[in-house]
């Protein structure tokens, strides 16, 4: 999830002058299924050969990684690794609308791990990006997964939607009327009913102050994925992923595993505890304060709190 009208203005954020001079970044192309995939490796000058890299998935789907430049700052002790998934941001544009299904993103990051030499390594994901490194683990096995820390993910549809009623319910009525009335007749283009779908992302998405910020120039995120897999908004949910749920399968997952929130994030606390309690061993985290938009908002303490969860996960 992550990234449509109004988000991308907070999720195009940026990385300091300072991480970026203690940075090097070396970036490419991967060809995968159906086009060229764009990666970038930051990696800081003292960093030990053997570290163990950081692979990072962004939200969407169809947004792009350029908010996740905010870990870059991670790379003193690893690698971090970013990339766009197909059809957006820097990577390869394909017109196939077969491309978009969740089994083939699983298959273009196995692609780019293998390319890349990554035979350990952690992997992040936020929202979308969430839902994708669940699914990966679970569909290609954890063997060289160091730790799993899944943001504010998409692990069930149906319980997104839940929470999102519950959310929308908390609206003034006369948004939660507008929200109904062009839903239930199909002009969810409308500008009033954009206007409504904002109150609520003010709310559950960018809330609180965005502290670090960046520009990508020429990697804009993709809304015909977004619209095709998931639908026109955050909370009204109408493509491919309708029937995603991984909540059976949870207890499936054998490697140390973060799951972290924000105290207001549409992907609501006590449904994301839930997740934890299913995955044996799980560590849960809240960031207060925020909503969906935790890395932007408080981008020193997720940091902080990943870095000591990497740590913590070689430890054992």
């Amino acid at each position: 999830m992550t990234m449509i009208r109004g988000l991308v203005a907070c999720t195009l954020l940026l990385i300091t002058a300072v991480s970026q001079a203690e940075s090097e970044l070396r970036s490419g192309f991967i060809d995968v299924e159906g086009g060229p995939l764009w990666y970038e490796v930051a990696s800081g000058d003292d960093v030990n050969g053997n570290a163990v890299p950081l692979v990072t998935l962004h939200g969407g789907p169809g947004g792009t990684s350029c908010g996740l430049q905010l870990l870059y700052p991670l790379s003193d002790e690893r690698p971090v690794i970013r990339y766009d998934q197909l059809g957006t941001g820097r990577s390869g544009r394909p017109r196939d609308p077969s491309l978009w299904n969740r089994d083939r993103f699983v298959e273009a990051l196995h692609t780019l791990r293998n390319e890349l030499g990554l035979e350990r390594m952690h992997l992040q994901g936020h929202s979308w990006g969430g839902a994708l490194a669940a699914y990966y683990v679970l569909e290609k096995g954890t063997e060289g997964i160091v730790s799993l820390t899944l943001s504010s993910p998409l692990i069930s549809t149906p319980l997104w939607i839940r929470d999102a009623n519950a959310l929308r319910a908390t609206l003034d009525t006369d948004v939660q009327a507008v929200l109904d009335k062009h839903e239930a007749e199909g002009t969810t283009d409308h500008p009033d009913y954009a206007q409504a779908t904002d109150v609520f992302y003010e709310q559950f998405v960018r809330r609180g102050e965005a502290k670090e910020e960046v520009d990508c120039p020429g990697a804009p995120w993709n809304s015909v994925i977004y619209n095709q897999m998931w639908g026109p908004t955050e909370f009204y949910a109408t493509g491919s992923l309708q029937d995603f749920d991984l909540t059976g399968r949870l207890k499936e997952i054998d490697v140390p595993t973060l799951f972290v929130t924000g105290e207001f994030d549409e992907a609501r606390p006590a449904t994301v505890k839930g997740f934890a309690d299913a995955v044996p061993g799980a560590r849960f985290e809240v960031i207060p304060g925020v909503g969906h938009s935790s890395i932007s908002r408080e981008p020193e303490l997720y940091r902080d709190l990943l870095r000591s969860f990497l740590r913590e996960a070689e430890a054992r």
